[in-house]
């Protein structure tokens, strides 16, 4: 029984009542670099007319890795994952100061997890138009994550991070031990356990070498974001909180880059060491945010992020279901006819931020009239 007290004990609760501003600042950050994705921006930083130059290589590090290797576009999921964890810690911790019972609390995640889920199916299948069971957008994702973590919030820290880390560890074993033909080869885009399981769950593979299994691994990034979460509920002093966040996530990017000596650094399939490592990125990040929004005061600027972060699932599911191609279509014929004699690149450029600023304000609108989508 003693290894399920709570993380958190009732006397420093009372940190729930003050909003953490630096959750909102993080996600909101994350989110507004999202929906900048889904403009084509991005692709078109990455344009070979403009190699040489400093916008290209911001453009490189805002795509995926092609295999082994780390950019900055990789940590964007394990921020989002870990950002959930920690506002569980934080709905939870509030929900319990306001009396909801526990029964109420897990049904509650129980229900967010299964809409997450049936969200996450949705989006597959509006592109073929027929039923596909995927787990590799971050909805999917998140249905396995939220309630592992969740299931294990009121154990000891030592007991989360146990279990935590046998996620990682029994997915490294069984990547390296799966003997069907084929599949047998761990660090080989398609022919990995991965890619066994979303044959047998959905009949093929994912075009950029995804797979499903990565909700296992990367529930580590959820658990230690509810973790994190805790320990800025907790009474210690700012300095502490920031030197505590920062100095675990500098080792454990060190550790992750350490690992690559025996498990490269995969995020497509989420090997080991990619785990560890975004671990790192997402509590030193925090870290930053905590020290920025909450301890040096410098929030006014923040709400042009948090805007986005507050309504993330409107805008992810807005983007992720071809919105942005719409809105990108009503502002092109503006942006080509003013600036088309630039150049096809650089008009092109502008459209993306054209449409960048129009979802911006679409969550600006409903930011000024207080209307939140959430499950």
């Amino acid at each position: 029984m003693a290894d399920r007290q709570s993380a958190v004990q009732p006397t420093e609760i009372s940190a729930v009542k003050d909003r953490i501003l630096s959750l909102d600042f993080f996600r909101g950050l994350t989110m507004f670099l999202l929906i900048g994705e889904s403009t084509l921006l991005y692709e078109h930083l990455r344009d070979p007319g403009l190699a040489g130059t400093v916008l290209h290589a911001v453009g490189m590090q805002l795509d995926h890795h092609p295999w082994a290797g780390l950019r900055f576009w990789d940590l964007v999921q394990p921020f989002f994952m870990f950002i959930v964890g920690a506002a569980l810690a934080f709905s939870v911790a509030k929900r319990e100061e306001r009396g909801d019972s526990r029964s109420r609390i897990t049904k509650h995640v129980v229900v967010r997890s299964l809409v997450l889920l049936l969200l996450g199916w949705a989006l597959y299948c509006i592109g073929p138009g027929r039923i596909t069971f995927r787990f590799q957008n971050v909805l999917a994702q998140l249905a396995v994550t939220y309630p592992i973590a969740y299931f294990l919030m009121r154990r000891r820290p030592r007991t989360q991070i146990a279990w935590s880390f046998g996620l990682i560890l029994l997915t490294e074993v069984i990547y390296r031990v799966f003997w069907v033909p084929g599949y047998n080869q761990p660090f080989v885009p398609d022919h990995n356990f991965g890619s066994w399981v979303d044959m047998l769950i959905s009949g093929e593979l994912s075009a950029g070498h995804w797979v499903s299994f990565n909700a296992v691994p990367t529930a580590a990034h959820t658990i230690w974001g509810v973790l994190a979460g805790q320990w800025l509920l907790s009474g210690r002093p700012p300095r502490k909180k920031i030197a505590v966040l920062a100095g675990l996530g500098a080792g454990a990017v060190a550790a992750g880059f350490a690992l690559t000596a025996v498990s490269p650094m995969i995020k497509r399939i989420c090997t080991s060491s990619f785990v560890v490592a975004g671990g790192g990125f997402c509590l030193l990040m925090l870290a930053f945010s905590y020290w920025l929004i909450d301890v040096l005061k410098l929030q006014k600027w923040a709400v042009f992020l948090n805007i986005v972060g507050i309504n993330s699932l409107f805008i992810y599911l807005f983007t992720e279901s071809g919105g942005t191609s719409w809105i990108t279509r009503l502002v092109q014929p503006f942006t080509m006819g003013l600036l088309g004699w630039t150049g096809e690149l650089p008009a092109e450029i502008v459209t993306s931020l054209a449409a960048w600023a129009v979802l911006w304000s679409m969550c600006g609108w409903l930011y000024r009239r207080k209307i939140v989508v959430k499950i």
